[in-house]
């Protein structure tokens, strides 16, 4: 390499940009932001349509109950990425601080001797022609899978119930869990996992390959493990046992998720002119990722409506981990936590109540909503066309205002609200059992498709008693990376912990108010979100 870089670098002043990954499911995405993280640089690579030589299906192999995707692919997406963000004009030598985010609950398996190649890799080579053999198990199991149902069992009998498991690590056993995914491995292919050097969370493995050496798993990715116990912040070594022998030294020591983990490795120095002094941030997972690119802070709730709705809150007290939904360890705030709440039946069922109710038409079905009053006059609806997984029930629930199980309501506006006041009283009710109090602070941001219906979102607000906003925040894990990168190194610098939230102040995302709760509902929701509660608890215990 020639020194023109270095003598351009003395003369003109570098500038001081951020870099933000995202290895999620059917794509690798990167953003690159200035000091007002303001974006600058985007790209993507899809797997399927820019790699079909690896012959996946929306980024996966699917083979029964058992799903994966082939890990080298991963790092060719790297390859053609970096190559994307060079075309766009990037210098990389701008850029300051680097990190990312993973699919959640994916795991990688390093072979044996590894950890002596990963900081020789010539930089004159692509990494996926390095990295090819590298990997004791080729094929990587991804959260799509559910091939474990055995192993979750066997997990949460010895511990003493699923609650247990929960109050120790954040959620009770789920087969897409990398605990459980491991465990399998050593039952089925018990030669692969002793010749494997190092275990690695998607997260963990894509910020390896930048550090040229074995990257630690965050607090934030590890608390959707079944392994990692949030409260005392490491392994659990009773989870550790039932899963794997040796599984603590091939996870490594977890890290704060704010963690700088060094300069970035020679080869990208070499290969790509990065600055040498280039900090690596830990990487952590896609959902703790997003609760950063959205900017929540404690008393927000992220509500996405789409085919399935999800939940993101920011937990600042001591949270209370319930058999549905996850706690995770708070990816900007080392003393806080966040909640993770999904939903199946979200888009497909409102869709299906318009069709039969409203004539296909949503305007018609605005206009039920309209002339129904906040409470639906104490009628309740619990709308599970498929097996939902908060809680996991499945059927029409109907009740009336005494509480009494009904066939069906007498009026298409009755059926109407129900369904919308039912799917958000639901949201209300989980987010509570997961220790989220709603005060006067409460803010809901809200994304998805529905997140256009305004009929919607003010009950929405009703029911939360808080104003609603949207934000203009698209790849939300992609650009929470960087902001995550940007605030890492903020605090390195300053040698004590700068909240997220006050590092953000001024550079935060614009947001719009949408609707206000009325005064009124207040109570009246607060009598219903009671009443929910109780009756969907009738519903499980007679399931």
């Amino acid at each position: 390499m020639s020194d023109l870089p270095y003598i351009l670098s003395e003369t003109i002043p570098r500038k001081n940009y951020f870099l933000g990954l995202d290895f999620s499911t059917q794509q690798l995405k990167a953003v690159v932001v200035d000091e007002k993280l303001q974006v600058l640089h985007e790209a993507a690579v899809n797997f399927d349509r820019n790699l079909p030589e690896y012959r996946t299906s929306g980024g996966v192999k699917k083979n029964g109950t058992t799903v994966t995707a082939p890990t080298v692919m991963w790092v060719k997406a790297l390859d053609l990425l970096m190559d994307q963000l060079k075309i766009t004009g990037l210098d990389f030598q701008d850029i300051s601080a680097i990190s990312g985010s993973g699919q959640q609950h994916g795991s990688v398996y390093w072979r044996k001797g590894v950890q002596n190649l990963l900081p020789t890799l010539d930089p004159t080579k692509f990494l996926f022609l390095q990295l090819a053999n590298c990997f004791s198990i080729q094929d990587s199991p991804v959260w799509m899978d559910s091939s474990t149902h055995s192993y979750c069992e066997t997990m949460e009998k010895k511990l003493g119930g699923p609650q247990k498991l929960a109050d120790l690590t954040g959620s009770r056993a789920y087969e897409r869990f990398t605990g459980h995914q491991i465990a399998k491995i050593v039952s089925e292919k018990a030669e692969l996992y002793f010749n494997t050097e190092r275990i690695s969370l998607v997260s963990s493995f894509a910020c390896s390959v930048f550090l040229g050496c074995y990257s630690p798993i965050d607090w934030s990715d590890a608390s959707g493990m079944n392994l990692f116990n949030i409260t005392l912040k490491d392994w659990d070594s009773q989870c550790l046992h039932m899963c794997a022998p040796d599984l603590k030294e091939k996870l490594g020591e977890p890290v704060a998720t704010h963690t700088c983990l060094g300069p970035i490795s020679n080869y990208f120095v070499e290969r790509y002119s990065f600055d040498p002094s280039c900090q690596v941030v830990a990487f952590t997972g896609d959902n703790p990722a997003s609760l950063a690119g959205m900017c929540l802070e404690p008393g927000d709730v992220a509500i996405s409506l789409g085919t399935s709705d999800t939940v993101f809150l920011w937990l600042s007290g001591k949270p209370t981990p319930s058999l549905e939904g996850h706690v995770f360890c708070n990816p900007v705030d080392p003393e806080a936590y966040m909640a993770l709440l999904c939903f199946k039946n979200g888009s497909l069922t409102r869709e299906r109540i318009r069709d039969l109710f409203s004539h296909g038409s949503w305007d018609e079905f605005d206009a039920l909503l309209a002339c129904t009053p906040p409470g639906n006059h104490g009628h309740i609806g619990m709308y599970y066309d498929e097996q939902e997984i908060t809680p996991k029930i499945q059927g029409t629930f109907r009740f009336n205002a005494f509480d009494q199980k009904v066939n069906a309501f007498e009026e298409a506006a009755t059926e109407v609200r129900a369904l919308v006041e039912g799917q958000l009283l639901a949201k209300r009710v989980h987010a509570e059992q997961l220790g989220f109090n709603i005060g006067e602070s409460c803010r809901v941001f809200v994304t998805g498709g529905a997140s256009n219906n305004r009929s919607i979102l003010q009950i929405l607000s009703d029911v939360f008693n808080a104003d609603v906003f949207t934000q203009d925040t698209a790849n939300s894990s992609c650009l929470g990376s960087a902001y995550r990168a940007a605030h890492s190194l903020a605090v390195k610098q300053s040698g004590t912990f700068i909240p997220f939230n006050e590092f953000m102040a001024n550079r935060r995302p614009n947001f719009t108010l949408l609707c206000r709760p009325r005064v009124e509902a207040a109570k009246l929701y607060d009598a219903m979100a009671a009443r929910f509660a109780t009756l969907e608890s009738s519903i499980l215990t007679q399931q």
